[in-house]
């Protein structure tokens, strides 16, 4: 074993943590593309886009890869020369940054695919190059603040200019200072907690580490002095700060009288901000599958713990002190379930970070100019469903900015924005569920159009609109571009969230106005709160989050709608289908109820009573009559991977710890499958 250095063995590392900064790199100069078109200074994106190519710069010099150095240091040398002018970035910088980062992006990937790096290309070395400003603060503004010397002296050009432009925009400045104890640190209250509880409520400027007298208040002889810019109140502040709201220090504009420029670099910034680092630990995907496949092996346990305790109970022993261990352990096991699930989960705002430069990039090609407006909140999705989910809203983003938005001459034409509008937001819609919506202002959906493509009758409804539209190898273009017209879009939508995610995909468009694509999808796959119940004498399971309704039913006082059965002589052998789907009222709906039981080819129970399961497709209910219900649980899917055993209607297997395996319905896409006639369009 060799007790050398080896940079091979940093080079996963180094490539998680490249990946998170180039996504903070890029999403910072997008942020600032508006303002640096209007000479405009963006003193605090300038400083985070510096922080992060630096970073990547000295990890990329640990590992030995030159291409990526020669880049980032040829970007660092641009944003310091912008940092010393206050923030602003030259004209016509973006691109050339932008093709930086490109770059670097395309030399980690060829690091996590093992192949050589190649190098950095001399055309983008010369482009960064030029943008070389002359350093000086000539872009400073003239106004100056009543921040004390020692801490105004502290602050680099772009800070000072953040602090003015906040005083100048009507925002309040404080410093706040944190003195150090052992009594807060064995409370676990540091400069690391209370800067990160200061970010949760104000825009923190600078945090200046001072040397003070030693005292009973400061032992150690250190405080921390916090430059702040907040809307919050004085309460709140002091209290996030440790300390009391008179210890609060506001912070004037004023005109200045020749104050002395001292230089304090991008440099003396990346350390004092060591100060302010968060406790994360990376964890590798597979390490947590790999946690997760544990646990759904004791949910089986438990089953089957639940088994051999009603097993003894029957048997007439006293088996109360067990079953009180096995509800204690579900609970333990649902918690336990709940921290990994959290563990697995990955914000929805950093699942979209990229589409920014995808809506920038379309409207680059197109030619269209079009502007994104994304609302996720803290809404946060498995990362199995988000690396799935993001394919389908990557082809939703481009055909809303393709297909839908109009070009400037026709906006002008129409009375509406030269720039078009595209919007992604999403919200938790349940516990379970997340409703993620993909809206434009364009043109709206012309269904005559996409019938006349299809070589269908006009749809009447948005339902049957949409099935045109998922039709696979359908296109409303007319001529193939670098960005559509080969009929793949909608149809992999579909697939995605629906046949894949069993959830569900809607549309809604207004010709003139806007279209809107909504999609609900659960929030994870794997582990999921189902109801088990039996059917003709076997047992199924179908998840919570697809089901609306449960109820009681009386299958001889339903009243019997159109035979919905295809007879076929070519296939005498075939399972039962449906004769005829009887009705059932639900306040005020007719709801088409179906024998689950019948449509499955197995036994009818004796009674007509039956309970009734209703789902929801594509806005249309439907039931299904089953036997009976056996309760709520977590069962452990495992999906159906081999196309040779998939068929509508199933999703996947469980065990309910007798060791058999249980099949998974999903009960609306067999709805869908049945009832796909009725919309006018053919299956």
């Amino acid at each position: 074993m060799s007790d050398g250095f080896e940079a091979a063995d940093f080079i996963v590392g180094f490539i998680a943590e490249a990946e998170e900064h180039l996504a903070s790199a890029n999403a910072n100069l997008l942020s600032a593309e508006e303002a640096v078109a209007k000479g405009q200074p963006t003193p605090r994106q300038v400083r985070d886009l510096f922080r992060s190519l630096h970073t990547v710069k000295g990890l990329a010099a640990m590992v030995g890869v030159e291409p990526i150095v020669d880049i980032a240091h040829a970007m660092e040398a641009v944003l310091r020369d912008a940092d010393r002018a206050a923030g602003r970035l030259p004209p016509g910088s973006v691109e050339p940054l932008l093709a930086g980062i490109r770059a670097i992006e395309q030399g980690v990937r060829a690091l996590a695919k093992k192949k050589p790096v190649i190098a950095a290309p001399q055309t983008l070395l010369n482009g960064l190059a030029d943008l070389r400003q002359v350093a000086g603060d000539q872009g400073v503004s003239s106004a100056a603040t009543s921040l004390p010397a020692e801490l105004w002296g502290k602050l680099s050009a772009a800070e000072r200019e953040q602090l003015v432009q906040g005083l100048e925009a009507g925002q309040r400045a404080l410093v706040v200072q944190f003195l150090p104890t052992p009594e807060r640190a064995a409370a676990g209250v540091n400069i690391t907690s209370v800067r990160e509880r200061m970010a949760s409520v104000s825009e923190i400027v600078k945090v200046v580490p001072q040397s003070v007298p030693a005292t009973a208040d400061a032992p150690a002889g250190l405080a921390f002095a916090l430059v702040v810019l907040s809307a919050a109140s004085d309460t709140v502040i002091a209290e996030a700060a440790a300390t009391k709201p008179e210890e609060l220090m506001p912070v004037r504009l004023e005109i200045p009288a020749s104050p002395e420029e001292a230089d304090s670099g991008l440099g003396d910034e990346l350390i004092d901000d060591e100060l302010g680092r968060s406790g994360f630990v990376r964890v590798e995907v597979k390490r947590l599958d790999d946690a997760l496949e544990k646990l759904s092996a004791l949910v089986v346990t438990q089953f089957r713990l639940g088994r051999v305790v009603v097993a003894l109970r029957e048997s007439g022993a006293d088996v109360r002190a067990l079953a009180q261990v096995v509800g204690e352990n579900g609970r333990q096991l649902r918690d336990l379930r709940a921290a990994i699930m959290r563990a697995r989960m990955v914000s929805v705002a950093e699942l979209l970070e990229r589409v920014p430069l995808i809506v920038r990039g379309l409207s680059r090609v197109t030619g269209k100019a079009a502007r994104l407006e994304v609302a996720t909140g803290h809404a946060e999705l498995d990362k199995a469903v988000a690396e799935r989910i993001f394919p389908a809203i990557v082809h939703l983003v481009r055909n809303a900015v393709d297909h839908a938005l109009e070009t400037p001459e026709e906006r002008r034409a129409a009375g509406k924005p030269e720039v078009g509008l595209v919007s992604v937001a999403c919200f938790e819609r349940s516990n379970n569920q997340l409703e993620l919506t993909v809206s434009d202002d364009g043109r709206g959906v012309d269904a005559a159009a996409v019938a006349a493509r299809a070589g269908a009758p006009v749809p009447a409804t948005p339902e049957a609109l949409l099935d045109l539209l998922a039709r696979p190898g359908l296109s409303t273009k007319t001529e193939v571009t670098k960005t559509s017209g080969r009929g793949v879009g909608m149809d992999v939508v579909r697939r995605i969230a629906v046949d894949e995610l069993r959830g569900e995909l809607s549309l809604a468009t207004t010709p003139g106005q806007g279209t809107t694509f909504t999609l609900h999808i659960p929030l994870s796959i794997t582990i999921v709160d189902a109801f088990s119940f039996v059917c003709g004498g076997e047992t199924f399971v179908v998840p919570v989050s697809t089901v609306e309704e449960i109820r009681e039913i009386d299958l001889t006082k339903t009243v019997r709608g159109p035979d919905r059965r295809k007879s076929s002589r070519a296939e005498p052998d075939r399972r039962r289908a449906p004769r005829a789907s009887d009705m059932i009222e639900r306040r005020g709906q007719a709801v088409p109820v179906l024998a689950l039981d019948d449509l499955l080819g197995l036994p009818a129970p004796d009674t007509s009573l039956r309970k009734a399961i209703i789902v929801r497709r594509n806005g249309e209910p439907f039931a299904f009559a089953v036997d009976r219900m056996l309760g709520q649980q977590e069962v452990v899917v495992r999906p159906l991977e081999d196309a040779l055993v998939r068929v509508t209607g199933v999703s996947g297997t469980t065990d309910l710890g007798d060791g058999r395996p249980t099949l998974v319905l999903d009960l609306a896409a067999l709805g869908d499958s049945l009832f796909v006639a009725s919309r006018g369009v053919p299956s």
